[in-house]
């Protein structure tokens, strides 16, 4: 076995929280007893930074490794998850929400051009896949961790136990990589400035496709990030239970995802991308439905984790196609693509006002906003 896989992989499980932001925001939320509107401004911060920092990483990879902007990105991280296990107070934990955001975005930017370096013999597209699915196991784990911590008061931290469970493994994933030598190739002699690399990543969207593909990976993000926060809501509207209780439905969530994204894998060897995402799409339609109408815990579970299963491929069907309809500029349009994950900032701050105003079904309603714009999208370029 490659040693550099060990490192590696940590570095992904530490990617992956990132999707704690979901349950973290409606214990917040209960705990501070914020509105929706308010309790959703964490998530939408974390997700903020992607729009700003994802074309500038690539530009500070090229002046100080892509090793180094990975450990840049894990220290960034570690400090995210120390703020919340001293204070709930608001402001700090905007800061906290803020590094996290950062963190990963610099992280995502960088850590898969270094699993290009670090793995040989054509060894790095396995290395990504099993990466995502390194990733999905700490996002799934979360909701259990913080229920767990909550129900039984771990450490007088609470739900917030998760922190430093996720510190520890941060600092591991810190201490391998740093020992874990990776030799990179050199960076090009000529760079564009980060105003040169912005300009040029905008100029994509003058091209129809690109756009179109752009605004998907933003609606797929937003209901992706919008179902994470949104189904304990609404497990507790409609059924009474707890937060604690609540909880789990979120690792449901991600189970699904990841299980929709390995089974995908192999589907697609047999089924049209393009017709795969029409399958998922409709999934997702399906999964509104329960999550608007359904009244029982078995309902909502089963929407939740068909929404899932459904979101669990349209990123990287989006992403291909993409990349395919720009063959000469693939970098500028995988940082544009990469900005998308914006869209989890947006969704979140919209959902939380229509919550406030409607209750759950009107965060439901601005997903299916989302949900029909990928269908759109669909019908569309089906010919594409």
């Amino acid at each position: 076995m490659n040693k550099k896989l060990i490192p590696v992989m940590l570095c992904f499980f530490a990617m992956g929280f990132v999707d704690m932001v979901g349950i973290a925001s409606n214990y917040v939320k209960e705990d501070l007893a914020l509105s929706d509107a308010m309790a959703n401004t964490l998530p939408s911060l974390v997700f903020f930074w992607f729009l700003i920092f994802s074309i500038p990483t690539s530009l500070l990879m090229n002046k100080i490794g892509r090793k180094n902007t990975v450990l840049l990105s894990l220290v960034m991280t570690l400090a995210a998850m120390l703020v919340p296990m001293f204070t709930v107070d608001f402001t700090m934990l905007l800061l906290s929400f803020s590094l996290l955001g950062i963190g990963n975005a610099i992280m995502q930017t960088s850590l898969y051009p270094l699993v290009d370096s670090a793995m040989s013999g054509g060894a790095s597209a396995s290395t990504l896949t099993f990466g995502q699915f390194i990733k999905s196991i700490a996002s799934f784990i979360a909701p259990i961790i913080a229920s767990w911590g909550a129900t039984v008061g771990a450490f007088g931290l609470g739900w917030r136990v998760l922190y430093p469970i996720y510190l520890c493994i941060g600092i591991l994933a810190t201490l391998l990589l740093f020992g874990t030598r990776i030799k990179e190739e050199p960076a090009a002699q000529e760079q564009k400035s980060v105003a040169q690399q912005f300009a040029g990543a905008f100029a994509l969207l003058k091209n129809p496709f690109v756009l179109f593909c752009f605004l998907a990976i933003i609606c797929h993000v937003g209901i992706d990030v919008g179902t994470s926060i949104t189904a304990p809501k609404i497990l507790m509207e409609r059924t009474g239970i707890g937060l604690n209780e609540a909880a789990i439905i979120g690792t449901i969530y991600f189970v699904a995802k990841a299980a929709g994204s390995f089974s995908g894998t192999f589907i697609m060897n047999y089924l049209k991308d393009w017709t795969f995402l029409l399958v998922s799409v409709l999934m997702m339609l399906a999964a509104v439905v329960g999550l608007v109408a359904g009244e029982s815990t078995a309902v909502i579970y089963a929407s939740v984790a068909l929404m899932g299963y459904g979101n669990g491929n349209p990123f990287s069907i989006i992403f291909a196609r993409a990349l395919q309809a720009s063959p000469g500029k693939k970098n500028e349009v995988s940082g544009l693509l990469i900005m998308g994950i914006f869209g989890g900032t947006v969704f979140p701050l919209i959902m939380g006002i229509a919550s406030d105003a409607m209750g759950q079904v009107g965060a439901v309603l601005v997903m299916t906003l989302g949900i029909f714009y990928l269908l759109g999208y669909f019908v569309a370029y089906r010919r594409k």
